[in-house]
């Protein structure tokens, strides 16, 4: 066809329409809710870590020469050490766009969380290990349902004292009407947690304490049916 004719046209248009498409499939806009100060934006760093976008998480309430979250960008966020407002941070992962989306948890700030949510295409609620479902938790989560989006429960700062996991899977179990399907069982909470059972590939990763603002540090990675499990655990009662 002739470069300024009607078919050369079309089929510039179709050819955009097919590369905007891939475009659009290649997208995740992955939002993160939860109660105030159960870690958002702290999961958010590790998420950029993890993909390779940062070389070092930032610190919600920085000290020294700590680096600040990236999510973090105003004054008075950085000042009061909350997200007043939403934040879109973008990453390039196994051939994905992932945009998260850093939400404020405060209920002053819910209206733009619930705005957020309206450009999501799956959430992760955030629970604190100690204290388990929060208000603002369960508001969100009805959120959420109401407008039918995927949702992965992570549960947070496993490395403090914390609820047993069938604790708080009985708590959204019987507080949201939903079947919980644990993918990762934790090993030990406090300074005795160890690592997390990976239930599907019966996988056990063990961590040791990496350094601040840094990826962690596995230990080691082994079969459930390893001999050397309990003495890599080095604790009896949690092993059994």
């Amino acid at each position: 066809a002739a470069p300024g004719s009607a078919t050369a046209r079309h089929i510039r248009r179709v050819a955009m329409d097919v590369a905007l498409a891939d475009e659009v499939e290649r997208r995740r806009n992955l939002a993160i809710i939860s109660h105030p100060d159960a870690g958002k934006t702290t999961l958010t760093e590790k998420l950029l870590l993890y993909g390779g976008a940062i070389s070092q998480a930032g610190a919600v309430k920085a000290k020294g020469e700590q680096r600040r979250a990236t999510s973090d960008f105003m004054e008075l966020e950085q000042q009061r050490g909350i997200s007043i407002s939403s934040t879109v941070l973008s990453y390039e992962y196994d051939g994905k766009q992932v945009n998260v989306l850093d939400t404020p948890g405060h209920q002053d700030f819910s209206e733009d969380t619930y705005r957020t949510l309206a450009a999501a295409d799956n959430a992760v609620m955030l629970v604190d290990a100690a204290k388990g479902l929060e208000p603002q938790t369960r508001k969100l989560f009805e959120v959420a349902r109401l407008r039918r989006l995927p949702l992965f429960t992570f549960v947070n700062k496993l490395d403090r004292p914390s609820l047993s996991p069938y604790e708080l899977i009985d708590q959204i179990e019987a507080e949201f009407g939903i079947s919980c399907c644990p993918l990762l069982w934790p090993v030990g909470s406090g300074d005795r947690f160890r690592g997390v059972l990976e239930r599907g590939a019966r996988r056990v990763h063990l961590f040791a304490r990496g350094e601040r603002g840094k990826k962690a540090e596995e230990a080691a990675v082994v079969s459930l049916d390893d001999d050397r499990l309990e003495a890599l655990i080095g604790d009896g009662e949690l092993y059994a």
